[in-house]
């Protein structure tokens, strides 16, 4: 067991009449679930922060801060070859197994993701981040919504109490955003700003129960990491071509020696540079969040690091916290908390279930977890590739 994922008999057996499945988790490797959140934490917050760093100092080119968003593709190669290649850890040769079918999917999921990350920088340019961060919590009913359909996602007390709550916070926002528009903004353009917001939450929503569906024919975290760059790359294709006419590239040397408040060494370190690294990080981990555990799991993850953002907005860019958006925020967190304990107190009763199980050691065995990224037992090998 290499990719944070076990399987035990009843799963591989129910897996077998499933011929397009890859077997199912039955446990799952916690340092590597912590180490992916722990990426998603900072990249999340980093890259929400830096995104409104780029408009509150000057830049304005709603495709450069799309194209940022995925032009950091290049970094998967690190986590991808340097396993194999340098540090030996794995057999398995990058992109082995890798069909026509996973490449397909890669780059349409990529492509929607490109558009996703354009109306997230119409939503970013108008509204303050806080705001926006507040409003991304409405695609948690709809990923619950679509994980019902597309990979038949059991509705709990937990879950649906958590998506609940964060709804409610978001129209709570919603109901007092009249008095949150900064100096100078336009109702219309206000207005653009926060249905791009929605749109982008809405797109998001769509793009979590379909890469857990795609990730069901993937064996190993290597492999989800291979999917990511082919996505980041279609995306960053997409802002590319959206750049490319409207002149974006030339906009961004304007923008480094004439516009940015902070000066070209900033703007291309800081506002540019900064931007492509975290919002890979943030990416990368989300896609990771989602293989180890569901799509909805994923969401719930990212919209519980809203409240981080909230705050950080009000430190960093002296954003307004009225009473409306304490409101919000303490909803937020309330609703993540209700469904991490849900998550415990499930895990807790699956561990009872699955005492005695073979096939893993672990502290209490007196062995180590084996859990290296991208390196899969050759029968799991031999019995994905032939459902792949």
């Amino acid at each position: 067991m290499s990719d944070g994922r076990v399987n035990n008999t009843d799963q591989k057996e129910e897996q077998e009449q499933q011929p397009n499945l890859v077997k199912a988790p039955a446990k799952r490797s916690l340092s590597l679930l912590i180490t992916t959140y722990g990426c998603l934490f900072v990249g999340s917050i980093a890259s929400s922060l830096l995104a409104k760093y780029y408009f509150v100092h000057g830049g304005s080119s709603r495709w450069v801060s799309t194209w940022v968003q995925s032009a950091g593709f290049p970094l998967l190669l690190v986590l991808i070859y340097f396993p194999h290649f340098v540090f030996k850890t794995t057999k398995r040769r990058p992109f082995t197994r890798f069909t026509h079918r996973h490449l397909l999917f890669s780059v349409l999921i990529g492509l929607l993701l490109g558009f996703n990350n354009f109306l997230f920088s119409w939503g970013t340019s108008y509204l303050p981040v806080s705001t926006s961060s507040l409003l991304l919590s409405t695609q948690l009913i709809f990923t619950l919504i679509m994980s019902v359909i597309i990979v038949k996602q059991k509705v709990t007390f937990s879950n649906l109490n958590c998506v609940v709550l964060l709804t409610l916070s978001s129209v709570l926002l919603a109901l007092g955003s009249s008095q949150d528009k900064p100096a100078g903004l336009t109702k219309t353009k206000y207005f653009i700003g926060f249905l791009s917001t929605v749109g982008a939450g809405l797109l998001f929503a769509l793009y979590l129960p379909v890469t857990e569906r795609v990730y069901r024919s993937v064996y190993c975290y290597a492999m989800v990491m291979e999917m990511q760059l082919v996505m980041e790359f279609s995306a960053t294709v997409f802002a590319t071509i959206g750049m490319a006419l409207d002149g974006g590239f030339k906009e961004m040397v304007k923008e480094a020696n004439q516009v940015f408040t902070k000066g070209p060494t900033v703007y291309w370190t800081v506002a540019i540079l900064a931007n492509v690294v975290t919002w890979q990080l943030c990416f990368a981990a989300t896609s990771g969040m989602v293989y180890l555990t569901s799509g909805i799991t994923g969401g719930i993850c990212m919209t519980a690091l809203l409240a981080m953002n909230v705050i950080g907005g009000v430190v960093v860019y002296g954003d307004e916290f009225g009473g409306v958006k304490i409101v919000s925020t303490v909803l937020c967190i309330w609703g993540f908390s209700s469904y991490v304990y849900g998550l415990y107190v499930k895990l807790k009763k699956d561990e009872k279930k699955e005492k005695g199980y073979a096939g893993v050691k672990n502290a209490e065995d007196g062995g180590e977890m084996e859990v290296e990224m991208g390196k899969v037992k050759d029968d799991d090998v031999e019995a994905a590739d032939e459902r792949v």
